[in-house]
């Protein structure tokens, strides 16, 4: 039995009501959730599998919960950041940075638990990580470091590597798209490789700056992390294969789908470590006291026959390192 089978859907699909046994209780409380995928991809079924499980287990089997599912559009976000915020949730859950950014801009006053924010004092969400001051805290995913440990992998992977490219959206990425570029450009410095940004708007922008990229020899990429790369990053991946470009994701799913290699952390792990969070505001705690952590668990996985499919020869370390190797 899948799980959305599990649960009362209210309002064609955009909410429920989690159940008991087969007796529906009546809410107690209501929890607002605005999510990037479109509610039929799998990617949503995992994450909100995860939602619905650390709620069921911190106790919270009558609580009513909203799901807004955006599909990555950007209008419709904002939409949906609106329409959850009239709804007078006692908590909001934000997936990324994308839908964090518009629900901090109806509300300061509904407390909001994200996923994702990247930089949440440099973008203005908390006063500081310790100690967030306001109604948004939550758990960061990304550091910006992790762009050299993303081109170390490539390069691990690709010893010839002499460029790469970064594919940001500056959109709907945190800081503009910026986030990763200093740590990018200090790590390929130290490699030897040339590095550059390549910013995407939307899906003809993906063809062209990949199109480029491959008219040079001993190119290679990285798809930073955002709702943008969520959204498209089937598209990435065939364009990676038609190019014969090695990439690396931060999500461990785009390996699965297909994509060379992915490191990053574990998106169900740190959905459920965030209803932690709802749970303690549910229970009377404030946001403002509840430090903003980060991840706990990262995972490198690489998919052997889009390797093979490229020429690439992976080493038995690099292999026994990985914690999912697809063949």
């Amino acid at each position: 039995m899948r799980r959305r089978e599990l649960v009362c859907l209210i309002g064609a699909g955009s909410a429920a009501w989690l159940l008991t046994g087969a007796q529906a209780l009546a809410p107690s409380r209501k929890v607002g959730a605005l999510w990037p995928f479109s509610e039929d991809d799998p990617e949503a079924e995992a994450v909100k599998a995860a939602f619905y499980t650390g709620m069921k287990e911190l106790g919270w089997t009558n609580v009513a919960i909203e799901n807004r599912w955006s599909g990555g559009d950007t209008e419709r976000t904002k939409a949906y950041a609106k329409e959850l915020v009239d709804l007078s949730p006692d908590v909001l859950f934000a997936y990324f940075n994308a839908q964090l950014a518009p629900l901090s801009h109806v509300t300061h006053t509904i407390p909001i638990v994200f996923v994702g924010a990247s930089d949440p004092v440099g973008a203005g969400y908390v006063a500081s990580l310790s100690h967030p001051g306001g109604n948004i805290t939550g758990f960061t995913l990304y550091e910006s470091t992790l762009a050299g440990k993303w081109l170390g992998v490539l390069k691990e992977i690709e010893p010839s590597l002499a460029r790469v490219a970064l594919l940001v959206n500056p959109q709907t990425a945190v800081l503009h798209g910026t986030f990763y570029n200093q740590a990018l450009e200090s790590a390929a410095a130290a490699m030897g490789i040339a590095s550059t940004i390549a910013n995407v708007h939307d899906a003809s922008d993906l063809e062209t700056s990949l199109a480029t990229l491959a008219q040079q020899q001993r190119s290679g990429f990285i798809v930073a992390p955002d709702t943008f790369s969520e959204v498209n990053g089937d598209r990435i991946i065939g364009l990676a294969a038609q190019y014969r470009l090695p990439a690396v994701y931060a999500i461990s799913r785009y390996a699965r789908h297909g994509g060379l290699v992915s490191y990053g952390p574990n998106l169900p792990n740190a959905v459920n470590r965030a209803t932690t969070y709802i749970d303690r505001i549910l229970r009377g705690e404030k946001a403002a006291d509840l430090p903003v952590q980060g991840p706990v668990k990262y995972e490198l996985a690489v998919n052997l026959k889009t390797a093979r499919s490229l020429g690439l020869a992976l080493s038995e370390a690099f292999l026994l390192r990985a914690d999912e190797v697809i063949e």
